[in-house]
């Protein structure tokens, strides 16, 4: 595989070792996961404070802040995390989530969303839009300014907070000030040159895709016209007042064609954006921390997120 692409040259071992994961069979991917996630050392929390909520919607968040919060009102994070809408909980981004708090000093609230196929649309995104909610309705007790929380998602994290801010709009209600789409999933319909063409890469492919969106919206349903823009937010045909939007978008993923594509349809409907294609890297290559790649882009976030926050510390 690593010779059918130009992955970064760091990369290159690091997908030699990549584990084979199969969606196909969700219990023993789920154990894999999370004896994974098991085997690695603790997460270091200095400096930051955690605390795991059930919210009266029924949703159990893991609420994230500083030792030495700002006297005054800051913003805040929405987070969302990845896997295909069929794997992942508050763990899942867990380190990445302490690394930004720390970095930033403002809270962030994780949202351990239903997943897929025992819970299908729309109960993760219901999930995430009732912890939006809950998160503005509290912010005063957690030192937030109400018009400044940024959503933020990773993978399919991504495709619910992007619906979460279509909801918002939708509906009148808050409205999230910054949207920050890591490698997103937006579109069900699977038609792009890289879906295409991806069929092999690593950590996430076109199989694995049409896997994942058979189990968030039900089999043979993934391609019709029963599927909601705010499922699918690629479906949306008018983006007009999304808040400003961030995009970082893998050179050798499948994901790659629809999240440039959705950055040309907020431009055409005057949302300011910013597309970051990230070269030489695959779906998730991220987790290669000890990549200068990996950190480029970790840095990168930090900053976009700083400036959306309005300066944060």
């Amino acid at each position: 595989m690593a010779g059918a692409y130009r992955f970064d040259p760091e990369l290159v071992p690091v997908v030699a070792q990549l584990p084979q994961r199969d969606y196909g069979d969700l219990p023993a991917t789920r154990a894999a996961v999370r004896a994974t996630a098991a085997a690695l050392p603790p997460v270091d929390t200095a400096g930051v404070m955690t605390t795991e909520l059930g919210l009266p919607a029924g949703v159990r968040v893991r609420v994230y802040r500083p030792e030495n919060p700002s006297p005054t009102p800051t913003g805040a994070i929405l987070h969302a995390h990845g896997g295909g809408f069929v794997l992942g909980d508050l763990e899942t981004s867990h380190a990445r989530n302490v690394a930004l708090v720390r970095a930033l000093g403002v809270p962030l609230v994780s949202v351990d969303y239903r997943l897929a196929p025992e819970h299908r649309f729309p109960a993760a995104l219901d999930d995430v839009h009732a912890a939006f909610t809950w998160l503005v309705a509290e912010s005063a007790g957690l030192g937030v300014a109400p018009g400044r929380i940024v959503l933020h998602g990773s993978s399919a994290g991504s495709c619910l907070v992007a619906g979460v801010a279509l909801l918002a709009r939708d509906r009148g209600g808050p409205a999230p000030c910054f949207l920050y789409l890591g490698m997103p999933v937006l579109d069900d319909r699977l038609a792009t040159p890289s879906i295409r063409r991806f069929t092999d890469t690593p950590m996430w492919d076109g199989h694995k895709a049409r896997t994942s969106w058979e189990a968030y919206l039900g089999p043979g349903v993934p391609g019709t016209d029963a599927v909601s823009h705010y499922a699918a937010p690629a479906r949306a045909r008018d983006l007009t007042g999304l808040p400003p939007t961030y995009l970082s978008v893998m050179m050798f993923d499948p994901l790659r064609d629809e999240g440039l594509e959705f950055a040309t349809a907020l431009l055409a409907a005057d949302v300011p954006v910013e597309v970051h294609l990230f070269p030489g890297t695959y779906h998730g290559s991220s987790l290669a921390a000890h990549t200068a790649i990996a950190q480029r882009e970790a840095a990168e976030e930090v900053t976009v997120l700083r400036t959306a926050l309005g300066g944060a510390r």
